[in-house]
């Protein structure tokens, strides 16, 4: 009896070890060694792709919602600025750039729960369309708080992430994610 009953315990932790491992691996993002940077941007080499795992899978899942396949579009978050400081509703934010090489591209923020931050202006989103460009073709997005006009994204109260969706990406970028010219993101002013 003795011997059923440490067998038993020992499962039940096994189990129970097993989902919390899971549960924080598919929660918290934990790496999968196929992550790549460029400045505060980070992307997965194998998200949207056959070659994903099913921990990877079950993350976009859940954080990713309504994700497409690589093939289409490649994604690139930051939840830091280009000084490698958090993402915080509590500061202003500027990001500068061109268009990257795919044929359309966004910028969203999402708030902590991975979902738009709600904001009274219903500015969630900058994209290749309704971008204002400088004489140069360069633009200046701001992001905070505050954010109430074109060229701004509301970031909210907390710690936030930004995400670049590329779609229909050039080949060069599939080739290279590493070295794409995404937008560079500088804390402007902090509350």
């Amino acid at each position: 009896m003795r011997f059923f009953l440490k067998s038993l315990a020992a499962l039940v932790v096994g189990v129970v070890l097993g989902l919390v491992l899971t549960w924080v691996t598919v929660w918290r993002g934990a790496g999968f060694g196929d992550d790549v940077t460029d400045g505060p941007w980070h992307t997965s080499l194998l998200a949207g792709s056959v070659q994903g795992g099913p921990y990877l899978r079950a993350g976009i899942a859940v954080h990713g919602l309504l994700a497409l396949n690589r093939s289409e579009t490649i994604y690139y978050s930051a939840t830091t600025d280009s000084a490698g400081d958090r993402l915080t509703g509590n500061c202003v934010y500027r990001l500068t750039g061109r268009d990257p090489p795919t044929r359309w591209w966004s910028v969203t923020a999402y708030g902590a729960d991975d979902f738009l931050i709600p904001n009274r202006n219903a500015l969630y989103s900058v994209s290749q369309n309704s971008v204002l460009r400088g004489a140069d073709g360069g633009f200046v997005i701001t992001v905070s708080r505050d954010a109430a006009g074109r060229n701004q994204i509301a970031s909210g109260d907390g710690a936030f992430s930004l995400s670049v969706r590329l779609y229909n990406p050039d080949p060069s970028v599939v080739a290279d994610p590493v070295h794409v010219a995404l937008p560079a993101i500088e804390k402007v002013s902090c509350r």
